[in-house]
């Protein structure tokens, strides 16, 4: 790459990262992302709203910006909690539930801040979790839902990427450890190809989420963002790999494990 060539791609590069530097919640609406084959042959929405006809509390573990969570909230009962971990975003989702009756918790989703059995329904939309701590917070016979980019997730940019992170088949340890745990557990998984308006849109979405590429940096990582956009361009703009799947745990009737109050 020339270096008048490398200069005019990082130029057309930087408005995106100084766009994804102002980032905050957990919405992606304004990057463009097209759908080019069939939808996901389930919907993490409806099945939420089907789960909490019956149900008294909800939790929303890592709730982003809270966008999603107040799509949801006149489906959902009178008390719903949601934790947030990132400093930046808690406040966002704060502002945003507060007035549709949600406290916010900042907490990490792997050492939950609440007493045993105090849910009937936990919900987790991309957001890590601990199979034994959504068992601990659930009451007995009741659900969690949870939807996360699969393990196969933009597998064209993981081939470029040398410091691309493998988060491993969490879809297979999260079952084995709900079932280990006495939980009647479901998956389905979906892979679909999304396009991408440009380069500089799929180099915001690294830069919003940083554990993909560790330290991510457009001039330092500039020849991989090049090589990516080499291979994946089509007609319908930068062309990626999306995967997603959907696990669905129901607790035990017995609760099991050690207790713990607030």
């Amino acid at each position: 790459m020339t270096a008048g060539t490398r200069e005019a791609a990082l130029a057309r590069l930087r408005p995106w990262v100084e766009r994804a530097n102002g980032f905050s919640g957990w919405s992606f609406d304004a990057i463009g992302e097209r759908i080019l084959e069939d939808d996901k042959p389930w919907s993490y929405r409806a099945l939420v709203r089907e789960h909490a006809e019956a149900t008294t509390a909800v939790l929303d573990l890592g709730t982003g910006g809270g966008e999603r969570l107040a799509e949801l909230r006149p489906s959902l009962p009178r008390r719903v909690v949601a934790t947030e971990e990132w400093h930046v975003n808690a406040p966002v989702a704060a502002r945003r539930l507060a007035p549709l009756g949600v406290d916010v918790v900042q907490a990490t989703t792997t050492v939950l801040p609440f007493a045993d059995a105090r849910f009937d329904l936990v919900i987790d939309r991309h957001e890590a979790l601990d199979p034994a701590e959504i068992v601990r917070v659930l009451q007995p016979g009741r659900w969690a839902i949870t939807q996360q980019v699969g393990m196969h997730h933009w597998q064209e940019a993981a081939a470029r990427f040398p410091r691309w992170t493998d988060f491993g088949d969490h879809r297979t340890r999260y079952a084995e450890e709900f079932r280990a745990l006495g939980c009647e557990v479901e998956t389905r998984e979906h892979h679909r190809r999304v396009a991408y308006t440009s380069l500089g849109a799929f180099a915001y979405m690294l830069i919003t989420a940083p554990w993909y590429v560790p330290d991510f940096d457009i001039e330092r990582d500039l020849d991989a963002l090049i090589a990516l956009e080499s291979d994946c361009t089509t007609a319908d703009g930068l062309v990626l790999t999306d995967c997603r799947y959907l696990l669905t745990a129901r607790s035990p009737a017995l609760s099991r494990g050690p207790s713990r109050s607030e």
